[in-house]
């Protein structure tokens, strides 16, 4: 099964890691540790699609991104 990819990158700006989720308009997460970031993401996630499935909203499907 496809899952949604995650982007994980350490932001000077925020003085920690930022996770987002880049088929999901918006759903990204802070964390001090990549790991914290990418648990936070993923609660992001989860709320995120229960939000757009309550409200009757189109849920992208995952689209795979090859490292290249």
């Amino acid at each position: 099964m496809k899952d949604y990819h995650v982007n994980i990158f350490y932001s000077d700006e925020d003085d920690g890691y930022i996770a987002d989720i880049p088929d999901l308009k918006a759903c990204s997460a802070f964390g001090e540790t990549p790991n914290e970031a990418l648990t936070e993401v993923l609660k992001a996630k989860e709320s995120w699609l229960a939000s757009a499935e309550a409200h009757g909203k189109p849920i992208p499907l995952p689209e795979y991104c090859p490292v290249i």
